[in-house]
């Protein structure tokens, strides 16, 4: 019987895409070395004895769950017989993985489990999300992400809500940034009639809705009470999808103090296909113009 093919080495990958962030080198990486090691037909079990470590450990590098080190790579690398010059590259982009993200800045106010959408967020194709309480984070204006935080976070310090709001306007600049992934957004119709903020709040970010209307980079589609009854994916969702060859797509569900997220390929299709039908049905961009429209009338 033939060998098996090696793994194609995610080197190219790095090169076309020299601004990926560290959060989805790590995923790249740690699916190349699982791809490694199920070439060479070696269990977790003995791959994580080879680096003095359990089965586990070799789980959670492979699904990006602990940060790489170098010498547990290189030790696999031997193990999986990777040869120069890609063993070397590996290695370089091992250390690049390990390099501190932009919002490790904002402190406690990124907890652990909202930190791997912000990672990835920003290296996807498309962001798909469907709001069903308020305006998206990705498109909400400053005062109203302030109402929003002190909404959620009413105990907290004025300095930390502000830290919030600050890393929220942080996550928009950069997906105003070329390269970045196109934003397809839905929002519920209920959302446009809850008074987040007051009257004045909600009057400017209805506006700002409506602008956002005219950018190529954003989809934005008003899902009405019709459709949300006809339709839903039950609860707030975000869907990151990449391009083909890059990682696969993942769902993000958020809750008061925890997130899920979703990568088996069953999950990933019954929400893109519940987002589909949704989307299918909801307001055409027009059309939520028009509803827009209607919504902003109330608080004249």
């Amino acid at each position: 019987m033939p060998a098996a093919p090696h793994p194609v080495s995610p080197i190219q990958l790095f090169e076309r895409r020299p601004e990926m962030g560290a959060t989805a080198m790590g995923r790249v990486l740690g699916n190349y070395l699982r791809a490694l090691r199920e070439n060479r037909a070696i269990s977790p079990g003995d791959a994580g004895r080879h680096i003095r470590a359990h089965a586990s450990k070799i789980s959670r590098m492979e699904t990006a769950h602990v940060n790489l080190k170098s010498r547990d790579v290189e030790d696999l690398l031997s193990l999986y017989r990777v040869e120069e010059p890609e063993r070397g590259q590996i290695l370089a982009m091992v250390e690049r993985s390990a390099r501190p993200e932009w919002w490790q800045q904002y402190g406690e106010v990124v907890p652990d489990w909202l930190q791997q959408l912000i990672g990835l967020e920003r290296d996807a194709h498309v962001v798909r999300t469907y709001e069903t309480q308020f305006v998206p984070g990705l498109l909400q204006t400053p005062a109203y992400a302030h109402a929003v935080v002190l909404v959620g976070h009413r105990l907290a310090s004025a300095e930390e809500r502000e830290q919030r709001v600050m890393l929220r306007l942080e996550r928009q600049r950069r997906m105003t940034e070329p390269g970045a992934p196109v934003l397809w957004a839905l929002i519920d119709e209920g959302v446009l009639h809850r008074p987040i903020g007051g009257a004045q709040v909600m009057r400017d970010q209805l506006h700002y809705l409506l602008e956002v209307l005219r950018h190529p980079g954003v989809r934005l589609q008003i899902a009405s009470y019709e459709a949300s009854a006809a339709a839903t994916p039950g609860a707030a969702v975000t869907y990151l999808r990449f391009a083909q060859g890059f990682l696969p797509d993942m769902v993000y569900l958020e809750h008061m103090t925890s997130a899920m997220y979703l990568d088996r390929l069953e999950d990933v299709d019954r929400y893109r296909a519940a987002l589909d039908e949704l989307s299918a049905l909801a307001a055409t961009p027009a059309e939520s113009r028009v509803l827009l429209e209607e919504a902003l009338r109330r608080y004249e």
